[in-house]
């Protein structure tokens, strides 16, 4: 039964009171509006400018159609995507806008190419696949998201679908809100978006309502089809409302319309859903009648709210979630007087995934850039779709598959792929030595075959996952190492046709292990001769005599298989017996070399040894994390004496890790520095690789300035300056103030670890490197270190120097002046590298690269000098690059400078 209310539609042609609260928000000040395809700008009937898309995307085809809406004509613009690989993405601008914007994008097919197709498509947007677009439904079609804004950029993009189509849309929106807003269905979490359902202007039956209306150009739609009900006629009227305490700041002029029950006990609003799943709900009153009037509010049938008032002229909102719903019912039951509803919203929640780590995101960005080809490679590898040669498990890349692509080596980002299982770089060119790879500690299947490989390299042996490694068709020497056998998940070794020889190792002769060896010149478990030549001539093979007579035939047949079985029972006895106390001796060396390690380290000036029970009891069972790396995992911890440390627990048990640890120990227990972190103690027990350091509550740099702290407070230009400076201490000290020299080997911003002062110090020596001779120019070595910050020099000659830390720490002074990290998947192929990007920049004195939180707070000479000290130091050629000390001089000046500026304006530090 239809139900009968009055329709109070309270709106003055523009309402009066609210005129100069409007007009200070018209200015458009954040708006982008694209339009897609479009050639020129334009303002329309909204007086809203809109500009071309085409420096937001780079492929697609664009036209213009022509069709009828409703009474007049449109022809807008278009771009489609007919050769999409499998996404097409917008990198939309966000920075710096809101903590919040809402995104619209309208897609339009009118059916531009004739053949009366309309498309489906999916759109995602950040890690996030949000809608399903079915032209063939609705055409044109929005979509419209509330979205958190974590990042300067926000991806949106359109996938194909199988025999879907080509993606098409017509136009692109954002629009900054409230601070504040929709608070109740976000939180403080930042992993959902909310996706617009429905947004009511209540009593309104007059079309739509957005900008200027809505200074932030949010849509409102027409109560007429929604209401299940009769309309009744409205009339006009204008009350003074008192806005205070809705933080979604609705329209003035959608709050002077409502709806209001007459004559009836119950007024129900009805919505159909796309999915099933969580919604958000927002209800809006404001008391424009001469009445207060008081009712329950049902959802779904259950009581959401009861006894709910409405108060004269004040204005009010009421927010609910609902999970796992596919329809929705609003039913507002009366009290007291004439219940009414003003406005109403009805949002999606949906889920962000957590995004790739950065890390990672650097390092496949790096081995993309490596082999020259543009792979697709856009936004996250995993989220919402993985990246085309990539499998993820969550936000987790767990397989990469490069077959056929042109590597030449295996570069040390291949190291920084932390999570991976599967490596596939067969047929991939690669020669010389197996290296990089021994950090992969969950690797299972690596397949590095048909290729001119030569060495078997010494990091295999630390991979311990894995289960099958396929080596076939290199060009492999020499023997098979021995380190292999101790792989204990390891069930298939192929090593056909190579030029490896001799004895295979015993450790890989068991029975859950599959060796494939032909093709090789002479390669088995035997010890016996090969090709003519025995391969263990301390083991003869036992002579047997025998008489050729024919009367004795069958006494010599026994007699020479008696001989025989004797012979080879005798060998193999020798053979086993050789191999037991090989293995034995060994083991004992082994077992003499770690108990004389931990002797030696308990002795290293005065290091508190830490027993497991302590560490256990101290971080109550490694309770809280506070930190994550490519080593293990940090806990929080509480010693005896009441002091707080961070317990680092490395997972890395191989004799790589154990060596890292053992230098970190080693390093650590003998400097003593104000801004290096100091060492508390260690655990060496029951294979355990504990280090427990000083504890510093400040966080890391690095999530100052890209972290969740960076969402909190930006760090001023002074503050930064500081921190440069603490942080090249510790970097003097280590090169020019102990005995002998230090070079770190890993200097970056998540290893400048801030007290609660915001002092420096820096942190992880795990790959640092002691230079024991006093004269020595270099150290050569592995090449190590972190994709982004690692020096060219160093990575092409493999010749450690202290000017290697210095490049590190040109690149953390980079970050600092330009607030971005080294590496970038966002942006233009230009600014990817940010040494590349920014140097240019930066040396013809253009600040405009300068971080934006920065921009008007520092003193232009000191940026100068700062930005002169950063260029200088990420010098490709080592030799022009300056000492630590004498960056160090140029930054205490530098930080003076901004001081005395500082003191000038009245500013606080």
């Amino acid at each position: 039964m239809a139900l009968k209310c009055f329709c109070f539609c309270f709106y003055s042609y523009f309402i009066l009171f609210c005129g100069f609260w409007l007009a200070a928000f018209c200015d458009q000040d954040g708006f982008l509006s694209l339009s897609c395809g479009g050639a020129t700008s334009y303002t329309d009937s909204s007086n809203i400018s809109w500009v071309s898309d085409s420096a937001y995307i780079s492929t697609g085809n664009t036209t213009t159609i022509d069709y009828a809406n409703g009474t007049s004509s449109s022809s807008p613009s278009i771009r489609f995507f007919p050769d999409s690989r499998d996404r097409a993405c917008y990198k939309l601008p966000v920075k710096n806008l809101s903590s919040l914007v809402l995104i619209r994008a309208k897609f339009v097919y009118k059916n531009y190419d004739g053949l009366n197709k309309p498309p489906s498509f999916s759109v995602s947007l950040g890690t996030a696949i949000t809608s399903t677009i079915n032209l063939a439904t609705n055409d044109p079609w929005t979509e419209e998201f509330v979205w958190p804004v974590i990042k300067d950029t926000a991806m949106l993009c359109m996938h194909c679908i199988p025999d879907g189509g080509s993606p098409v849309i017509s136009s692109l929106e954002i629009r900054p809100l409230p601070q504040g807003a929709y608070h109740n269905a976000m939180g403080a979490s930042p992993n959902m978006l909310l996706r617009k359902s429905y947004r009511i202007d209540s009593g309104y039956t007059n079309g739509s309502l957005r900008y200027p209306s809505d200074p932030y150009d949010r849509i409102w739609d027409a109560d007429e089809d929604y209401a299940p009900f009769h309309v009744s006629r409205g009339f006009n009227t204008l009350v003074s409302l008192s806005f205070s305490g809705i933080q979604e700041s609705p329209p003035a002029a959608v709050l002077q319309t409502a709806r209001v029950l007459a004559r009836r006990d119950v007024m129900t609003y009805n919505f159909p859903l796309d999915t099933l799943g969580d919604y958000y709900i927002v209800l809006y009153f404001a008391g424009i009648l001469p009445v207060s009037p008081t009712f329950d509010i049902l959802i779904n049938g259950d009581v959401a709210e009861s006894n709910y008032t409405v108060s004269n002229s004040e204005t009010s909102a009421l927010y609910f979630n609902r999970k796992g719903i596919k329809s929705l019912n609003i039913t507002i039951r009366s009290i007291r007087f004439n219940p009414q509803v003003n406005a109403l919203e009805v949002y999606e929640i949906v889920d962000i995934p957590p995004e790739t780590s950065s890390t990672t995101v650097s390092a496949l960005q790096v081995i993309e850039q490596s082999t020259g080809l543009d792979l697709g490679w856009q936004d996250d590898p995993c989220s919402p779709t993985p990246w085309d040669h990539i499998e993820c498990e969550g936000n987790l890349v767990t397989s990469l598959e490069l077959s056929g692509i042109n590597l030449r080596s295996i570069s040390p980002t291949f190291g920084d792929l932390l999570d991976l299982k599967t490596l596939d770089l067969h047929n991939t060119s690669l020669t010389g030595e197996i290296q990089n790879l021994d950090s992969l500690q969950h690797l299972q299947t690596l397949n590095l075959s048909f290729n001119r490989l030569t060495s078997f390299g010494s990091g295999l042996g630390n991979l311990v996952s894995l289960r099958v490694l396929d080596l076939q068709n290199n060009r492999l020497q020499g023997t098979v190492p021995d380190s292999l056998g101790e792989l204990e998940d390891l069930h298939l070794l192929n090593v056909e046709n190579n030029k490896l020889e001799g004895s295979l190792p015993q450790s890989l002769n068991k029975a859950s292990l599959e060796v494939r060896t032909s093709g090789n010149s002479c390669l088995s478990f035997s010890t016996m001769t090969c090709n003519g030549v025995s391969s263990n001539p301390s083991i003869e093979t036992p002579q047997v005599t025998v008489v050729t007579n024919k009367k004795h035939s069958k006494l010599n047949h026994l007699a020479i298989i008696l001989g025989a079985a004797g012979g080879a029972s005798f060998a193999v006895l020798l053979t086993s017996l050789g191999v037991f106390l090989y293995v034995r001796k060994r083991t004992a060396k082994h077992d003499q070399a770690t108990y004389t390690a931990t002797v030696d380290m308990r002795n290293w000036n005065g290091a508190r040894v830490f027993s497991y029970k302590e560490i256990k009891a101290a971080t109550n069972n490694f309770k809280e994390v506070i930190g994550r790396g490519s080593f293990g995992s940090v806990y929080l911890g509480k010693l005896a004496d009441a002091k707080l440390v961070a317990v680092k627990v490395r997972f890395d048990k191989t004799q790589l890790g154990a060596d890292s640890f053992i230098n970190e120990v080693h390093l650590l227990s003998q400097i003593r520095h104000q801004n290096l972190v100091s060492l508390e103690g260690f655990c060496h027990e029951s294979k355990q690789q504990i280090l427990i350091y000083e504890y510093l509550p400040g966080g890391s740099l690095a999530d100052h300035l890209y972290g969740t702290n960076s969402k909190k407070v930006s760090l001023s230009w002074v503050r930064r300056l500081k921190i440069a400076v603490d942080a090249a201490k510790g970097l003097d000290y280590l090169h020019n103030g102990s005995e002998p020299r230090i070079i770190h080997r890993d200097v970056k911003c998540s290893n400048i670890l801030l007290d609660m002062d915001m002092n420096a110090k820096v942190c992880d020596f795990g790959l640092s490197k002691q230079v024991t001779q006093p004269d020595a120019t270099h150290v050569t070595t592995v090449v190590k270190g972190t994709a982004g910050y690692l020096d060219p020099e160093y990575y092409s000659t493999q010749q450690l120097t202290e000017k290697s830390d210095v490049y590190s720490f040109g690149v953390v002074l980079l970050e600092l002046i330009c607030g971005r990290e080294p590496l970038s998947h966002s942006g233009t192929p230009d600014s990817f590298n940010l040494v590349l990007w920014a140097k240019p920049y930066l040396q013809a004195g253009a600040f405009e690269i300068v971080d934006d939180s920065l921009k008007g707070s520092f003193d232009v000479e000191s940026m100068k000098k700062a930005a002169s000290v950063a260029v200088k130091c990420v010098e490709r050629d080592a030799s022009q690059r300056p000492t630590i000390a004498e960056v160090l001089a140029e930054l205490k000046e530098t930080y003076s400078i901004q001081l005395s500026y500082l003191a000038a304006c009245g500013h606080v530090n």
